[in-house]
C-alpha cells in the first residue's frame, strides 16, 4: 500500500501537478482520509524524502521540493556518506569519554 501512495504521489510531482512548495497532508490526516495505518503513509513520505521529492521539517510540515531535472532522481539517486552516518551514529559529536577503575573507555552522550 505504501509504495502506491509512494507512486502516486511521485507521478504528480514529476507530471508538475503538485508544484514546488506546496504542502502534503499530516501523515495521520492522510492515514484517516485513505483509510490505512499512518505507517504506511511514514513509509512512502521517507521514501519520497529519500530520493529528494519532498523536504520536511519539524513543525513546518512536509513540502514538495524543487526539482530541477526529475529524471535525475531515478537515474542517480541520491548518495549518502555511509561513513559519516555510522560514526555519528555511534559517537555523536557531544560525546564525552572517561575510564572506569578498570580501564575500560566510557562514552557519556548528552
Amino acid at each position: 500500500m505504501h509504495r502506491q501512495i509512494y507512486n502516486f504521489l511521485r507521478q504528480a510531482i514529476v507530471q508538475g501537478e503538485m508544484l514546488a512548495g506546496t504542502a502534503l497532508p499530516s501523515t495521520r490526516a492522510l492515514a484517516r482520509r485513505l483509510g490505512v495505518s499512518r505507517n504506511t503513509v511514514v513509509s512512502a513520505y521517507e521514501a519520497l524524502m529519500t530520493q529528494g521529492f519532498l523536504e520536511g521539517k519539524i513543525g513546518s510540515g512536509t513540502r514538495v521540493r524543487r526539482i530541477t531535472d526529475p529524471t535525475a532522481h531515478v537515474l542517480y539517486p541520491q548518495t549518502l556518506d555511509t561513513r559519516r552516518m555510522l560514526r555519528e551514529s555511534h559517537y555523536p559529536s557531544e560525546a564525552r569519554s572517561l575510564r572506569d577503575p578498570d580501564g575500560n573507555l566510557l562514552y557519556f552522550h548528552r
